[in-house]
């Protein structure tokens, strides 16, 4: 199997060129874009090599509660992301958002690396924290999506909301269409990626343990699973979460919260 293949700080530079190509496109076209272009770049750098010291380190200790502490900080920043994105202010859903994502996600991952991967112990951080950050970074997308959907299609059908509700329909039946346009929209991108894998795209971690050296069949199944894993918890964390929040933009006699914007 071949040797790694190591960057170096001056390789690692030269990969710069691809922000400055952004950064010219955004100044010749007038996006308005460098601004978040530089921000995003520096906290790459920042947030990965931070990680990566951080990573290091609880790699070599082992340690059950640190990991579990790391994940926990992890889901807690998704959630912070998630109301950065999600421009809400007349339902409170950053509680139940928050418990479902880090119920949703422990379970995913335990059963991953416990079950499938069969890895001893399963919080071996190794393999937790990677597949546990994998989890929480493609459904936290998912979440932010079905979450704008919901708020959005729940104000722009007020009037139909409404009058169902004075016909005689609970808060359930008026918002049938709202939900399941919610959840559809935050499940899309994950099936999406299933159905052009390994024909139009080779994904982050199977391409990650190629360069690696790794067996690329020992690869492919180890994707498959992140595939079917993110399907599952993105279907199981949106469901969850959207009904709860869904039934948080109703009152008590099931009238309609949620105002005009």
């Amino acid at each position: 199997m071949s040797q790694v293949v190591e960057i170096g700080l001056w390789q690692l530079l030269l990969a710069l060129l691809f922000i400055l190509i952004a950064q010219i496109a955004s100044f010749v076209y007038n996006l308005g874009l460098n601004k978040d272009i530089t921000v995003g770049t520096v906290r790459t750098f920042a947030q990965l090599f931070l990680m990566g010291y951080v990573l290091t380190f609880i790699f070599r200790i082992e340690n059950l509660w640190l990991t579990l502490g790391i994940f926990a900080v992890m889901a807690v920043s998704a959630s912070f992301i998630i109301r950065g994105r999600v421009k809400e202010k007349e339902v409170p859903y950053m509680l139940p958002t928050f418990m479902t994502m880090f119920v949703s996600y422990f379970i995913t991952a335990l059963f991953v690396t416990g079950l499938i991967v069969g890895v001893a112990p399963w919080w071996e951080p190794r393999y937790f924290i990677p597949i546990g950050g994998m989890v929480i970074g493609n459904s936290m997308s998912a979440l932010a999506i079905a979450l704008e959907r919901l708020f959005r299609e729940m104000r722009q059908q007020k009037g139909l909301i409404e009058t169902r509700l004075c016909l005689g329909a609970n808060y359930r039946e008026a918002s049938s269409e709202m939900f399941r346009n919610a959840v559809s929209a935050g499940m899309i991108p994950s099936i999406n990626a299933m159905m052009g894998v390994g024909l139009v795209f080779i994904p982050g971690m199977m391409s990650g343990q190629i360069l690696a050296g790794a067996d690329p069949l020992q690869a492919i199944r180890y994707q498959i699973v992140i595939m079917l894993m993110l399907v599952g918890s993105t279907a199981t964390t949106s469901i969850i979460t959207i009904l709860i929040v869904r039934k948080r933009c109703f009152g008590k006699g099931e009238e309609l919260l949620l105002g005009e914007k």
